[in-house]
């Protein structure tokens, strides 16, 4: 159940900052990667995720 709270936490933050982070991103003066940025933090996050996810059914 905390897992559920803390990905709702973090999704309601997500919306939240979603527009500053989007103007961010598509800056025409912004270097290249920053789009890869934003997606490299999201699938470290899954990952960790998952990892505690399975750590604690064993």
């Amino acid at each position: 159940m905390h897992n559920q709270r803390l990905l709702v936490l973090f999704l309601l933050i997500a919306y939240i900052f979603s527009p500053t982070l989007f103007t961010w991103m598509i800056n025409p003066e912004g270097a290249w990667y920053r789009p890869y940025i934003i997606w490299v933090m999201l699938i470290v996050a899954a990952y960790i995720f998952h990892k505690r996810k399975h750590t604690n059914d064993l």
